[in-house]
């Protein structure tokens, strides 16, 4: 698994290591200045690694690669990570040996672009470290739902007024032009008819009973 390898976050080629003074009962916190920095205990090659999310400062010599001191940090800023009041590119740390034996010694960088970049590399890897608890102790709410189709199954799409435009109604006609339908009862409509056609049968009618009427008997 990866947690089973050590992964190296940071390598700085120098830092500078130094024996801290006894603190005063009055100071309530360290000051770079009180070390005497031109005169460093000792210098060497500074590495953060991680293995199964444990962190360690390693202090190492930069030839050899032989471990001078160790600082385990389970948190920081907390009492393994300790800046100081004076400088931005000193701090204390506290460093521990196989016998689980403690001590506090200084550290510090030359350039401060070095220092920048341990204090962010500790920042960043317990952020990651406490983002993860955090999601592991959030139960999923989600359910696990399944948005596939089964085989064979169909779904239909309704789309906007295509139900309105299919229930239409086909308008009617008015074959009456306008007229109102007859009343009801007996009384029928009669069709108006062409008088000019009756008038004419009608005279020839009378024409031909005229000749007939010589014949009458006359009393």
């Amino acid at each position: 698994m990866e947690d089973d390898y050590e992964r190296v976050l940071l390598v700085k080629p120098e830092c500078l290591v130094y024996r801290l003074p006894p603190r005063s009962s009055t100071n309530r916190g360290y000051r770079a200045a009180d070390w005497g920095l031109d005169k460093p205990s000792w210098t060497g090659r500074l590495r953060i690694t991680v293995k199964a999310n444990k962190l360690e400062i390693k202090l190492e010599d930069k030839i050899s690669g032989e471990l001078f001191a160790k600082a385990p940090v389970d948190e920081y800023p907390g009492i393994a990570v300790e800046s100081v009041s004076d400088s931005s590119r000193y701090f204390v740390i506290r460093i521990s040996d196989e016998s689980k034996r403690t001590a506090f010694i200084g550290v510090g960088f030359a350039d401060r672009g070095d220092a920048f970049d341990f204090n962010v590399t500790l920042q960043d890897h317990f952020k990651r470290v406490k983002t993860e608890e955090v999601i592991e102790k959030t139960p999923d709410i989600q359910p696990n739902l399944n948005l596939g189709l089964k085989e064979g199954q169909t779904f239909t799409i309704k789309l906007g007024n295509t139900s309105k435009s299919k229930t239409q109604t086909k308008p009617k006609t008015n074959l009456g032009g306008g007229l109102l339908p007859p009343p009801p009862g007996d009384v029928k409509a009669h069709p108006k008819q062409d008088t000019s056609t009756e008038w004419g049968e009608f005279a020839s009618a009378s024409s031909s009973n005229s000749s007939s009427s010589s014949n009458w008997v006359q009393f």
